[in-house]
């Protein structure tokens, strides 16, 4: 009997076994820099993204009050009046507040999504002062942020959190460009020069199910890689390849990745970018915090030489990532100039 509930009617069997699909990886030897550890956290990341495209970092060095404090201050900023939430819109380039029931996972080929998501998001990037060189000459993707006046401590609060994250998704790019079979610095252009970096602090009530109704439908990140931070109020679920859905338990100390799209093209679709979404039951709701860490816009992206044995063809064609970030928004949020009138060539 089907319920209206895509996780639970394609639930995994068993999902204890599911669940244990999900690797839990210790990456403090590597931040410790131990002898051989480079090789061995890249072993272990290239089979969790060849496999499930999803697993947990645990001895990952961000001070838990750092996390809390970020925690505290989503909720602060979601607790405000929509009016205060509203003079912080979110622009163009998809930096500031997001009201609920104004975007769609249009673009992607998981789930025809029929309805929009039902949450609010705010968005920040890299903190760029108004005198910054990006910022004077308007570059898209390369402005500021926009803060709320009446929240003392929330810029300090969300910004060290954001910092600590790009920093930890930083340190993380050598034993990637290891899992591809590069060397540790084959990345280092790729993210020079203030990488593309968002934090989205998230607020979703409790799901109201009717048809096809999701906190945030299934989808694909267009990140290269995502890391997740949740509190105790459960609604994620990810699509594991066998096609059932399972919901990742909570582990304390950890954060969640998954690897996005941006990752999937460069590796010529051999690392997944595993569909996942959420729908928050009971009465309680859900804050989460989802860090997406990716190349500099102006770089462009393409399928590594590593991923094109004799016989493969490459299956992506080089693209600058700026355009595949406004293609992505085009698609998804109502509030862009050019929603659904892209041709949308990049789906995943």
């Amino acid at each position: 009997m089907k319920t209206g509930n895509l996780f639970k009617d394609k639930a995994a069997k068993n999902p204890a076994v599911a669940q244990e699909q999900i690797p839990i990886i210790d990456i403090g030897p590597y931040l410790r820099d131990e002898a051989g550890a480079i090789d061995l956290l890249a072993q272990k990341l290239k089979n969790a993204c060849e496999q499930v495209g999803f697993f947990y970092i645990r001895n990952h060095g961000i001070p838990e009050d750092v996390i809390e404090i970020a925690f505290n201050q989503n909720r602060r900023f979601h607790a405000q009046s929509i009016e205060k939430k509203r003079a912080l819109k979110i622009d163009q380039y998809n930096v500031g507040y997001l009201e609920i029931n104004t975007s769609t996972q249009a673009h992607s080929t998981v789930h025809k999504a029929t309805k929009p998501n039902q949450n609010e998001s705010f968005f920040v990037s890299h903190d760029r002062p108004p005198d910054h060189p990006d910022r004077i000459k308007a570059v898209p993707l390369r402005g500021g942020n926009y803060w709320p006046t009446e929240l003392s401590g929330f810029r300090e609060g969300v910004m060290a959190y954001f910092s600590a994250m790009n920093g930890l998704g930083q340190k993380l790019l050598a034993p990637f460009a290891v899992s591809m079979g590069l060397e540790p610095d084959g990345f280092e252009d790729l993210f020079s020069n203030e990488n593309h970096a968002v934090l989205r602090l998230l607020h979703y009530p409790p799901t109201k199910i009717t048809d096809n109704d999701f906190g945030t439908g299934p989808h694909t990140d267009n990140s290269f890689f995502t890391i997740l931070a949740r509190m105790e109020v459960p609604g994620l679920a990810i699509r594991l390849p066998s096609g059932e859905w399972v919901a990742p338990p909570l582990i304390e100390n950890t954060f969640l990745v998954n690897i996005g799209n941006i990752m999937r093209r460069m590796t010529n679709d051999h690392f997944l970018s595993t569909p996942h979404g959420v729908i928050v039951e009971g009465e309680k709701d859900r804050y989460s915090m989802a860090y997406f860490h990716s190349p500099n816009p102006y770089k462009m992206i393409e399928v590594l030489d590593t991923f094109t044995k004799p016989g493969h063809h490459r299956k992506y064609e080089p693209a600058l990532y700026a355009d595949l970030i406004m293609e992505f928004f085009a698609a998804n949020y109502t509030h862009q100039k050019n929603h659904r009138l892209l041709d949308i060539k990049n789906q995943y």
